[in-house]
């Protein structure tokens, strides 16, 4: 049984006529009595007084007019509430990002911008659970609009959204800086290179972070490499500054994640700026997306990375 069925038994109901029927639904009147006969098999009842004129409902026709008006009713309902609940998700942009990028930029620069313009953001904060190769999954699947994350030409599984099907903005440059905690005179408790007698505690990445080929590459080119034992490894950077704070060894850390704690002395260098690691951050979209909002950002902040220059939001090298 099709739902059109049950508007054409309703028109019938009305009209009590095929003509002013097929009329009302904009059919022929031959493709709406046949409608009606398929109903009639279906219900395996006759609905309709063809011998009457005009033509009547029989007794299972009257009953079965107030089930198919309620039906009828509570399917154009739904249709319309699930179009309202479509319209509006078209009218909302879809974000993600890592856990250190919503503190270290997403609340002081970007969700203003989105304010800003008007555009209303739903942030997945589920995203900063996820692995790296998540990002680039819910970017390519459509379950978000907007990826905002680090960029590093080592991080190979962010090399998917380099193709011409997606397309990218450069928001500003950023450096993994090696941290320590202090000793009680305020000194760094642990300090590169270490030696092969007294290797250096360290707080690692997981391979599938952002983060750890990042490091791995960097190390890799340097001429002479750091004794390191790795303790622990971590997906967020935010764990690993935590294991740093507690003092269990020296990591790499987002120098965003680092100005307070370098202002108010909770950590320190843990090397010169010859061990710091330039990285990029950037927010990615599929280049076809029609999200007229989406849009509307994109844009806006394309014009304000023009007007305020590398300068507003590139990390200063002072740390």
């Amino acid at each position: 049984m099709e739902i059109r069925w049950l508007d054409d038994f309703i028109a019938l109901a009305k009209t009590r006529n095929f003509s002013r029927a097929a009329d009302m639904r904009n059919v022929t009147q031959p493709t709406l009595s046949r409608r009606i006969k398929l109903l009639e098999d279906e219900m395996k009842v006759t609905l309709i007084d063809r011998n009457s004129l005009p033509l009547s409902l029989t007794g299972a026709g009257e009953l079965f007019l107030a089930s198919a008006e309620q039906i009828s009713r509570i399917h154009n309902d739904t249709k319309n509430r699930c179009s309202a609940i479509l319209e509006e998700q078209k009218n909302r942009v879809r974000f993600a990002s890592t856990q250190s990028l919503y503190i270290g930029l997403w609340k002081s620069w970007l969700e203003p911008l989105a304010s800003e313009l008007g555009v209303d953001i739903d942030q997945n904060l589920q995203s900063t659970t996820w692995m790296g190769a998540d990002f680039v999954n819910a970017l390519t699947s459509g379950e978000c609009d907007m990826v905002l994350c680090y960029w590093h030409p080592a991080i190979e599984f962010i090399a998917e959204l380099e193709s011409g099907e997606y397309e990218y903005l450069e928001l500003c440059d950023e450096h993994l800086v090696p941290v320590t905690a202090l000793d009680e005179q305020g000194q760094p408790k642990y300090q590169l290179p270490g030696s092969k007698g007294a290797p250096l505690p360290y707080i690692g990445y997981h391979s599938s972070s952002f983060m750890q080929p990042v490091i791995q590459s960097f190390l890799k080119q340097r001429v002479k490499l750091p004794h390191l034992v790795t303790m622990n490894e971590n997906v967020h950077s935010i764990s690993a500054k935590a294991m740093i704070k507690e003092e269990f060894g020296f990591g790499w850390i987002p120098g965003r994640l680092l100005k307070d704690n370098f202002r108010y002395q909770s950590l320190g260098r843990a090397g010169g700026l010859e061990w710091d690691i330039p990285m990029q951050i950037r927010l990615y979209r599929l280049r076809n997306n029609s999200n007229t909002y989406l849009q509307k950002f994109w844009s806006g902040l394309e014009m304000h990375l023009k007007q305020a220059g590398s300068s507003e939001v590139s990390l200063s090298r002072e740390i």
